[in-house]
């Protein structure tokens, strides 16, 4: 019944993406009104949609004209126009929902119209993508459009400025990677002047491969750390014990499942053993797990964590002599990530190369967090489907899959499973080099560069027979005798022969540099390349070639030979260039377009539909098959052993394959189990940080306080008036009787806190005294002490000490508060073994730690400003610099003869700057010293009448 509804009705995305489309025809409806304007009176609809917002209309009643204005620009400097699919996911984007896209469908040009809308109130939107490349790229290919239209365009990559990260935040639209972002939030809110910050509140944002950024990223939170004591020689001495101990089996028990690792009872024994003959315990200890060893049993634990769950060439790679991480679901490099807790120091004493010294978190927030900052989040990928749930319950996106602008010619076949990894992988380099022959461009995708490489070498080593025609006319052409046999007949003849090596491309983590160019050659004819994962290229594979990426390598080639480049070169080029492609487009469709190859499943159904999703973009004709084994790990972990079996029960033969549409749900429910279980991961992670969350918030929020006061007295008073009650509620409990009162600790406490010197046992003895009065006293001389200290300082060097003290002690304080925020989720686990909840024990005692944050924060900055001394000198002076002006007439320098300027003796330069404090002119002796002096030289007061003596 509810598939005939569905079928009758449609489905709710039917219904809501069909709506979306409705709106596209009145977009359609002004298009030729829009077409008639000049490029000047299409660039002033951008004042006057600005205007009309000012007057309250609002974004949803311009977006028609917006999206209208857009696709004309789009029309006329890009040679580009909307299909109404487009339009209608820019309007999904605009909602706040998720527009699921194939591949090809053009969703960068997508992410225009919305962006351009919503920067008019000139609140800044911020476009998301996965790597410095994109945002470089699109940046400068759609910021064509913005700039057309009036609209300043940033980009946020790694190693610019301060000042160029501002300006580039301050633009209409800004261009960057989530981590950039991210990092820039949590710098902005380590600065001491609210002028050194970079980004503006957060508006609106746009994320590209929203997929991978804000479900796969978000496993491990973003983190400013700074570094501790190095501690090189014990990561080397504990990897040293954990490689002998790991060559026994039974030492540990590693579930590949959960990606766990521990030491078994006999492992524990015997590291024990060896860390106790290496003298490597601490004083007066006699086992590892006595308390002051806990750091050797947490080290020993990353230690074999390194040795068992990473892996080279699949987990990180070695490059310049520093372990590199590889981002498991695009392949990349993320080149400045390192794991924490000493894990990343682990793997390098196991791969031998330089150990960094482990850090400390600085501020953390994860990538949910983070983007739950935006007031309208929206995003764009060709796979969100199967996550919906998670986007939905985490940042209330709703996910609206967009229809192909034309229909889909894919052909999807069952997956290939043979026994072995060495049967799967002859199969593959027999299919790869069927397709090379026939002129059929494919594209290989694997799960690590261990294996592209692999198959790299088995492609380079494989010999193939093969069967060549030949026409024996075209063979003897222009030979006299052998033409006068042949006569006018032309022969055909087959014979076979061997093909050696198959040429290919290899797309990985090691040539990241020459990724768009190696994508954009994909689709050529017989082409072979093979790809880690293709989460995010960001470049399409189009059939016959990418004519925009023939052309930079020709203008780059002709700018290497130092040709100067004519416009009419250059479109001579380009049309030379259609041609060529058309043709070799015709050759690959009739091949069969392009073959995808997936090598294995991954964990998430997602990378494999962002591979398949390669093939069949526009309506081209493509195919898609991935070969399996029963080694790989997604099989071996889950039904290895099971599978294994069957086939040998069924007699399939060394060679043979099985395929079954059971067999593909079966791998599929798998993958679903695997994506459950990280989805837990990341919920869990996110229950426990978003108790974090709202003191993060707090904290930043009080941070931006103190920056932007300039006057924080009030403040201080309310500390030392706290001090001053915890202090006597500490010592004099209230119902406490006097006889109980511990007033040599509260004497104590008085003098390093507050600096005071009290009759406090005089206090406390005499008859009928109360703990309110003497607390009433000790403020009153706290008070009387920090007036004292104001006159003694100034009040402007104490307000700034004050603001400097607030800021570096909340600092101080909310780093230490992180550690133990660590510390707390390492051990609260255990917690459940006593029927208790973790997760609400860790609420409770995050709490506690946060009213300890403020209790030492009131204390701490108390105790600075009541007891410091402070000693004021000036700072050096800078070296006078030489004025030189020559006279004319005699040559001399007249900035060094005061005379020669100033014939009449009036004191000049530096004799004026010796003139006694008592003897400036009145009201001189309170000008600022970087002010310009009263006198009117120009010169700042301090080098000038003001120079000290």
């Amino acid at each position: 019944m509810l598939g005939f509804a569905k079928k009758l009705f449609g489905s709710s995305n039917d219904r809501k993406v069909k709506a979306f489309q409705d709106h596209a025809q009145r977009i359609n409806a002004l298009e030729p009104k829009f077409a008639a304007l000049s490029d000047d009176e299409l660039r002033m609809m951008t004042d006057a949609f600005r205007d009309r917002l000012a007057n309250g209309e609002t974004l949803d009643k311009i977006l028609p004209e917006a999206f209208a204005v857009v696709r004309e620009a789009s029309k006329r400097v890009l040679g580009q126009r909307q299909y109404d699919v487009q339009l209608a996911g820019g309007m999904i984007l605009n909602e706040g929902g998720i527009a699921e896209m194939r591949t090809g469908e053009g969703k960068t040009l997508v992410a225009v119209a919305p962006v351009y809308l919503n920067a008019l109130p000139g609140k800044g939107v911020h476009v998301i993508t996965v790597n410095d490349y994109l945002a470089r790229r699109d940046a400068e290919t759609m910021g064509k459009v913005y700039r057309f239209l009036g609209l300043e365009v940033g980009v946020i990559v790694n190693g610019l400025s301060q000042g160029q990260r501002q300006q580039a935040y301050n633009a209409d639209v800004t261009y960057g990677t989530n981590n950039e972002f991210g990092f820039d939030y949590l710098r902005d809110n380590l600065v001491y002047d609210r002028r050194e910050m970079v980004q503006r509140p957060h508006n609106f944002a746009i994320v590209d491969e929203v997929d991978s950024i804000l479900i796969d990223e978000a496993r491990t939170p973003l983190i400013i750390s700074g570094p501790t004591e190095d501690r090189s020689d014990l990561y080397k001495i504990l990897d040293s014990l954990i490689k002998d101990l790991i060559k026994d089996k039974d030492t540990y028990e590693l579930d590949e499942k959960q990606k766990q690792v521990l030491l078994t009872e006999l492992g524990s024994e015997r590291i024990e053993e060896a860390l106790e003959r290496g003298g490597h315990f601490a004083a007066d200890t006699t086992g590892l797990y006595d308390a002051a060893n806990i750091s050797l049993v947490h080290h020993s634990n990353q230690a074999l964590r390194a040795n068992t769950l990473y892996q080279r060439d699949k987990d990180y790679i070695i490059k310049d002599g520093e372990i590199v991480l590889i981002d498991e679901f695009t392949g990349r490099m993320m080149t400045g990530r390192r794991l924490s807790e000493g894990l990343h120091q682990a793997i390098e004493a196991k791969e031998d190369v330089k150990i960094q010294p482990e850090n400390q978190t600085l501020a953390s927030v994860t990538i949910q967090n983070y983007f739950r900052l935006y007031d309208k989040l929206s995003g764009m990928t060709g796979t969100a489907a199967t996550e919906a749930q998670e986007f939905g319950d985490i940042y209330k996106m709703d996910v609206l899959e967009v229809p192909t602008n034309r229909p889909i010619q894919r052909k999807d076949y069952d997956d290939e499973v043979y026994r072995t990894h060495d049967e799967k992988n002859q199969a593959i380099a027999k299919q790869i080099a069927e397709c090379h022959l026939a002129g059929q461009p494919i594209l290989v995708g694997t799960v690590s560069i261990e294996r592209s490489e692999q198959l790299s070498d088995l492609l380079n080593r494989y010999e193939h027979k093969v069967e060549v025609s030949r026409t024996l006319k075209k063979e003897y052409a222009g030979k006299a005798k052998e033409a006068e046999k042949i006569g006018d007949a032309a022969y055909d003849i087959t014979y076979e022969t061997k093909l050696r090596g198959i040429p290919h491309s290899v797309l990985n983590a090691r040539q990241h540099e020459q990724e768009a160019y190696i994508v954009a050659d994909a689709g050529l004819p017989g082409s072979v390349t093979i790809a880690t994962n293709m989460a995010g290229r960001g470049t399409d594979i189009q059939l016959g070639g990418n004519l925009e990426m023939k052309m930079q390598k020709w203008l780059l080639e002709q700018r290497n030979l130092a040709v100067e480049v004519t416009h009419e070169m250059e479109v001579a080029k380009e049309a030379e260039f259609k041609a060529e492609i058309a043709v070799l487009k015709e050759q690959a469709m009739a091949a069969g377009g392009l073959f995808v190859l997936g090598t294995e499943r991954h964990e998430s159904r997602r990378i494999d539909n962002q591979l398949r999703g390669r093939t069949g973009r526009q309506g081209d004709p493509g195919t898609s098959k991935f070969y399996l084994s029963c080694e790989d790990d997604l099989l071996r972990i889950f039904a290895g052993d099971r599978l294994d079996s069957i086939m040998k029960t069924f007699g399939v033969a060394p060679g043979e394959a099985i395929t079954h549409p059971w067999l593909n749900r079966a791998i599929e429910t798998a993958q679903k189990r695997v994506e459950t279980r990280n989805y837990d991961i990341r919920k869990n992670l996110l229950k426990y940080d978003d108790v974090v969350n709202d003191q993060r918030k707090a904290v930043f929020e009080q941070r931006q306080e103190f920056m932007d006061s300039e006057d924080l007295s009030e403040l201080v008073g309310d500390f030392r008036r706290d001090v001053v009650s915890d202090l006597v509620e500490r010592y004099m409990p209230p119902k406490a009787y006097a006889e109980q009162w511990d007033i040599d600790g509260l004497d104590e406490r008085v003098r390093s806190t507050l600096g005071l010197e009290l009759p406090l046992h005089d206090w406390a003895a005499e008859e009928g005294v109360s703990n309110e009065e003497i607390e009433e006293r000790l403020l009153a001389a706290a008070d009387a002490r920090a007036a004292e200290r104001l006159e003694q300082i100034g009040a402007d060097q104490t307000r700034g000490l004050e603001k400097q003290f607030m800021l570096q002690m909340i600092d101080m304080q909310w780093r230490e508060h992180l550690v133990h925020l660590d510390h707390l989720r390492g051990v609260i686990g255990l917690r459940g073994y006593g029927q208790r909840d973790p997760l609400n024990e860790y609420k409770t005692e995050a709490f506690n730690l946060f009213e300890s944050l403020l209790y030492d924060l009131r204390h701490n900055v108390t105790r600075w400003l009541m007891t410091v001394e402070f000693r004021f000198q000036a700072p050096p002076e800078m070296p006078e610099f030489q004025e030189i002006h020559l006279n004319p007439g005699t040559g001399e320098n007249e900035m060094t003869n005061p005379q020669a300027q100033n014939p009449e003796g009036t004191l000049i330069g530096d004799e004026r700057s010796r003139l006694p404090i008592d003897a400036l002119p009145a009201g001189w002796e309170v000008t600022g010293r970087n002010a310009p002096c009263p006198c009117g030289s120009g010169r700042k007061f301090k080098h000038c009448h003001g120079a000290l003596v």
